[in-house]
């Protein structure tokens, strides 16, 4: 699996404000991906983005709904330090893209992209996280 500066694992950066949530998609990621993926998860945005460096992620999974600062804005300011690093963003909620555009207008070029509805299975989880991770 390819990474991308040479690390020999995949990072992955895991934020939701629901611990239980982030302790089993860490550990699906863990048990599914093995030790080609290392997952830092983090249930507050702000402790999540103060331990953000560029270059190390291949993947941010972002709760849309988070404390202190919306999964938005935090990918917001997570591109402002690496703007190249692939996201998915997660939510519980129904996802009405015309709504996210008028309320989130700068994220209007990342809509549609990887977005992942909770609840999910553990299966369609990993094959999202796949399909953005693995080269096509």
């Amino acid at each position: 699996m390819e990474t991308r500066k040479n690390d020999k694992k995949t990072r992955i950066l895991l934020v939701d404000d629901d611990e239980d949530i982030v302790l089993v998609f860490k550990k699906a990621l863990e048990e599914n991906f093995g030790p080609e993926v290392e997952v830092d998860a983090f249930i507050d945005p702000i402790e999540a983005l103060s331990n953000f460096r560029s270059n190390i992620y291949d993947l941010l999974l972002i709760d849309i709904r988070l404390p202190k600062m919306d999964g938005f804005e935090l990918y917001d300011k997570i591109k402002e330090m690496d703007n190249k690093v692939k996201v998915c963003f997660m939510t519980a909620y129904e996802i009405n893209y015309k709504a996210l555009r008028a309320i989130f207008p700068s994220q209007e070029s990342d809509l549609g992209g990887c977005f992942i509805q909770k609840p999910i299975n553990i299966d369609d989880f990993i094959s999202h996280v796949k399909a953005e991770i693995i080269p096509k």
